[in-house]
């Protein structure tokens, strides 16, 4: 389906974005918040390809597969997620202490 094409390339896309710049970026927690981000999306990622390629072919092997690849995006969104709401009190610290210098 297209819709699920459309998904992929977009949180695809927000990997890229996100990992590029947290490298580019100087604070440790700022840098720890966005490969949060990144992580999130690259569950998504999964997660759609995954069930992207359960609307393509339907077999066993497919099926175990994607299984593995939801199970992997899941695990990979909730660690983000978590790792997110524990970075984002720090990263909005260190961008004030960043501003006041």
């Amino acid at each position: 389906m297209p819709i699920f094409v459309i998904l992929i390339v977009f949180s695809i896309v927000f990997y890229l974005f996100y990992r590029v710049k947290a490298v580019r970026h100087n604070g440790v927690a700022t840098t720890q918040w966005l490969h949060s981000k990144a992580s999130i999306a690259l569950g998504l990622f999964l997660i759609f390809f995954a069930i992207n390629s359960l609307t393509v072919s339907l077999s066993t092997v497919t099926f175990i597969v994607a299984a593995v690849f939801i199970l992997l995006g899941l695990v990979n969104v909730v660690v983000g997620y978590k790792k997110y709401r524990h970075y984002l009190p720090f990263a909005i610290e260190e961008a004030n202490m960043m501003k006041q210098n």
